[in-house]
């Protein structure tokens, strides 16, 4: 089951920089699907498309259609806050809040309205635990979380997103500053997550996405060139620059 639509989607932005042209790309559910290519293909604006976080860019030109369980998230009818609950994003560099480790999970479920403090008691167990963190910090919650390591910092930041309840999370290369035990341990977690979420990845190195993917699409300068199970994309692509992009011809 598709639990993303992307249908003839154009964006061009005001400098003209990293557009994208006429993508369409089925996303399935409960599965982890890899946005990969050289940089400046427009991997991360096609990620940021599904959040709406574009709409905070200087986009001259954007059309086609977003369907998010059917309903076009692009209509000026979508309530963005609420999306952006549902689409959770993890970036690049992990950015833990002036608070307590607890306090960083916390805030955005009292933001949210929540007053059960069982409730949020319980999604902060659990956000850390889906988050493969809990057992580093569950001594040390009310500590602050800018004592945590690099690798740690970017699961809580994980698990921030987690613990609002999303149904699909958006990673912008979360592991490109961390050493490879750290990388590690994220994508063991997002392994375990994709059972009770849709997971979009874009990778740090084209090795992760090949470790990472079970529906892989390759973007090259705004086209959508290739897509293809992860076995297959990176096994036997069937389009040339796929297969040189992957065997590090170029990029």
């Amino acid at each position: 089951m598709n639990k993303i639509s992307i249908q003839n989607f154009s964006l061009q932005y005001s400098d003209g920089t990293e557009s994208l042209r006429n993508i369409s790309l089925e996303i399935p559910a409960n599965q982890i699907t890899v946005l990969f290519g050289p940089a400046g293909g427009g991997k991360s604006s096609l990620l940021r498309v599904l959040n709406r976080l574009n709409d905070l860019a200087d986009v001259t030109h954007q059309e086609g259609k977003v369907l998010l369980d059917g309903e076009d998230i692009l209509s000026l009818k979508t309530d963005v806050i609420a999306l952006r609950r549902k689409v959770g994003m993890v970036f690049a560099r992990p950015v833990v809040l002036p608070f307590s480790i607890r306090e960083n999970l916390t805030y955005g479920l009292e933001v949210a309205g929540e007053k059960d403090s069982d409730r949020i008691n319980g999604s902060v167990e659990n956000s850390l635990q889906q988050a493969a963190l809990w057992d580093e910090v569950k001594d040390r919650l009310d500590d602050p979380a800018i004592a945590l390591s690099g690798g740690q910092q970017q699961r809580l930041c994980l698990a921030r997103v987690l613990a609002l309840e999303p149904e699909v999370i958006l990673l912008d290369e979360p592991t490109s500053g961390l050493d490879p035990i750290s990388t590690g341990k994220v994508e063991e977690s997002l392994q375990g997550l994709k059972q009770d979420y849709t997971i979009i990845l874009v990778p740090h190195s084209v090795q992760q996405a090949a470790r990472t993917a079970d529906l892989a699409a390759f973007l090259l300068q705004g086209e959508l060139v290739e897509v293809a199970s992860g076995d297959t994309m990176f096994t036997n692509p069937r389009d040339q620059r796929t297969q040189d992009y992957v065997q590090g011809r170029f990029g």
